[in-house]
């Protein structure tokens, strides 16, 4: 009986230590998250008054980009056609887009949905990226919506990096969780260090636009992105 009180004792010591090893990477990911998130690229760069209006879209922890479908510079019904959704007859005017894990992507359809061995799979060994896009009609700009104008020279940088997440071979895909989006395979290795809101944030900062430096988190995207005006 003393031996088994003491193997229970030194398990629940254990069990004890890997809880709060676990809860200060928690935190030391948490504080360097927001550290990284604050320090700017692209500090001088000056929202232009005309251009390309784009937004930045957020659910609190994933950031996406709203882009027109139809510009002079880029026709986005190629690379993401309307016919790939389950609800093709829309008037479609905007596409959204971002990058991440395929795992969660395809598995969480809710957040509820999210396991803690996928995230530690995930800050293990990483994942394979995947792109979510969603078919918007005439999406209004909101707290969770914000706008942002680019040059035309600015949007068409901000193009052909997401062209590089386009795949290259044949278009593969995957049913989105409604009516109106889909994922698509996609290149590139999702990472603790590489996360879907990164993508977001090197994408705008190759466009030329403030962001900031390591932004795993969404709040670390949304607050180089003024809320719209009440």
């Amino acid at each position: 009986m003393a031996a088994t009180a003491r193997r229970l004792k030194r398990a629940r010591r254990a069990l004890a230590w890997a809880i709060g090893a676990l809860a200060l990477v928690v935190v030391l990911v948490a504080v360097a998250g927001w550290i990284g998130s604050s320090i700017p690229r692209n500090s001088g760069w000056d929202e232009p008054a005309s251009g390309v209006e784009i937004m930045v879209e957020t659910n609190g922890v994933h950031t996406a980009l709203i882009l027109p479908l139809v510009t002079p510079d880029k026709d986005w019904r190629g690379d993401f056609p309307a016919g790939d959704v389950a609800r093709p007859d829309l008037p479609y005017t905007h596409v959204s887009v971002s990058w991440g894990e395929r795992g969660v992507f395809l598995n969480t359809p809710t957040w509820w949905d999210l396991r803690p061995s996928t995230v530690l799979r995930i800050i293990g060994f990483g994942g394979d990226g995947l792109l979510h896009i969603a078919h918007y009609v005439r999406p209004a700009p909101s707290a969770d919506a914000r706008l942002i104008t680019l040059t035309q020279g600015q949007y068409r940088r901000l193009v052909a990096q997401i062209e590089r997440s386009l795949p290259t071979g044949p278009r593969i895909r995957y049913p989105g969780y409604g009516s109106q989006d889909v994922f698509y395979e996609a290149p590139g290795r999702y990472t603790a260090a590489n996360t879907c809101n990164q993508w977001t944030s090197d994408t705008l900062a190759h466009a030329g636009v403030r962001t900031g430096w390591w932004t795993p988190f969404a709040g670390g995207v949304m607050k180089w992105v003024p809320e719209p005006d009440a």
